[in-house]
């Protein structure tokens, strides 16, 4: 499989713009080799400048429930383009979305569009200190919630303590009001709180995405949420990634526990650009320009994205069995391929939740991102590599959550299923 056009264009494409990437996540940087640079994509498939083709695991990390140029949603952004891009005023398409969304979610009564899953995060949080009147925020080792100064830490010397900065250009100061704990362990964070008085809100990824697929325990969220409404915190469920792939309503359908704000992102927006955050009326009401917690955005509620969002969300709750059916695929995928890894004494844990799958070359069940670091990222690079040759397309890091759109047919799994097989093989030769 030629790849000459891709490099070629990589090579080009670093001489312009910083590491050849506008997001690290697609430099290729943790399992060696150079990007494939994309031409187009149909249905399950990714068709790359040298004209391969892929079956595509990553759907553009998460937003294409219904695969590349989905009919429906694909003619929704035609018909929306002919009125105009963008128009920095009300539309009825921003209202329609923000019913479906109210809707499908419990904990949500109003909701607020943004542009991006980071944005979303960050005006949450602003919210929940607003409200709450407090500074100090709690997160847990392994969630990523964007790249907002606060959020970019790393833990320092004690098991619960304020967060250092993790990238140049964010000041210490930045990150002294976040605190760290440990993912499904609800004694780091008793110890937060034993550490603080001043806890705004706690944010957390119920199904954790950007360290590998590792969903959070029912009984730990169960605790968190006591633990919250003990100490008068808010709960964040951060949903960027998980909203509407995991279940049609919610983390808080699967797992009986409902947050304060929610977050959202990907599948709202079809493929487009979009970001949301909701609460209850009584949390919204302290939003600018009802309350006196700003926030704003130009290009919030661009009608190309509205319209994109309304006709995903829309067919899928219509269709609200599509859950399941992904689900069923995502259990035989990694249950599939863990079984020819076995044969050639490859370790490996999986797990699935709806049309989202990880998987870890680990001998021990993850739990929390001490856990997911132990995998061995060798062995996942060589993995990947031979995956490609084959004809699929994982996402370049171990730490990163696969998916399931509905392009993606039983034969397909089947087939991949017995890619793994022979790669594995070859690696073990």
């Amino acid at each position: 499989m030629g790849t000459k056009s891709s490099l070629k264009a990589f090579k080009e494409a670093q001489e312009l713009i910083p590491g050849g990437v506008n997001s690290p996540v697609r430099a290729f940087s943790s399992v060696g080799g150079s990007p494939l640079f994309i031409k187009e994509a149909k249905g399950a498939y990714l068709i790359d400048i040298d004209g391969n083709n892929y079956v595509d695991f990553v759907q553009s990390w998460g937003p294409l429930l219904f695969g590349h140029r989905d009919e429906g949603i694909e003619s929704a952004v035609l018909e929306a383009v002919k009125h105009g891009l963008s128009f920095g005023a009300p539309t009825l398409a921003e209202t329609e979305l923000a019913k479906l969304v109210v809707s499908m979610f419990d904990s949500i009564e109003k909701v607020r569009f943004v542009s991006s899953g980071t944005e979303a995060v960050m005006s949450a949080i602003r919210l929940a200190r607003g409200y709450t009147g407090r500074d100090d925020i709690v997160k847990f080792v392994g969630c990523y919630h964007g790249h907002s100064d606060s959020l970019l830490v790393e833990a320092g010397s004690g098991a619960a303590t304020f967060g250092n900065p993790s990238s140049p250009g964010v000041p210490a100061d930045f990150t002294k009001h976040t605190l760290l704990a440990t993912y499904n362990d609800i004694e780091s964070v008793k110890r937060c709180f034993n550490d603080s008085n001043n806890i705004a809100c706690v944010i957390i990824e119920p199904i954790a995405g950007n360290m590998g697929l590792v969903p959070a325990d029912k009984e730990f969220l169960h605790e968190l949420r006591k633990l919250c409404d003990l100490n008068g915190t808010l709960l964040i469920f951060d949903e960027v990634m998980s909203g509407f792939r995991a279940s049609v309503n919610g983390a808080e359908s699967l797992v009986g526990v409902k947050p304060d704000i929610v977050t959202l992102g990907k599948v709202i927006g079809g493929g487009m650009p979009v970001g949301a955050f909701g609460a209850s009326a009584k949390i919204m009401s302290q939003l600018s320009p009802e309350g006196p917690v700003y926030q704003a955005g130009t290009l919030s509620g661009n009608p190309i994205a509205m319209a994109a969002g309304y006709a995903a969300l829309s067919k899928l709750k219509q269709n609200s069995q599509v859950i399941s059916v992904l689900g069923t695929r995502a259990i035989r995928l990694v249950e599939g391929m863990k079984k020819e890894a076995a044969k050639f004494s490859i370790p490996m844990q999986v797990d699935t939740r709806g049309s989202m799958f990880g998987f870890f070359f680990n001998d021990k069940e993850v739990k929390n991102f001490s856990d997911a670091a132990k995998s061995d990222a060798v062995l996942f690079a060589k993995f990947h590599a031979g995956m490609l040759q084959e004809g699929f397309y994982f996402a370049c890091s171990l730490y990163e959550t696969g998916f399931i759109s509905t392009a993606i047919t039983d034969a397909m799994i089947e087939d991949t299923i017995a890619a793994s097989a022979r790669v594995f093989q070859a690696i073990k030769k």
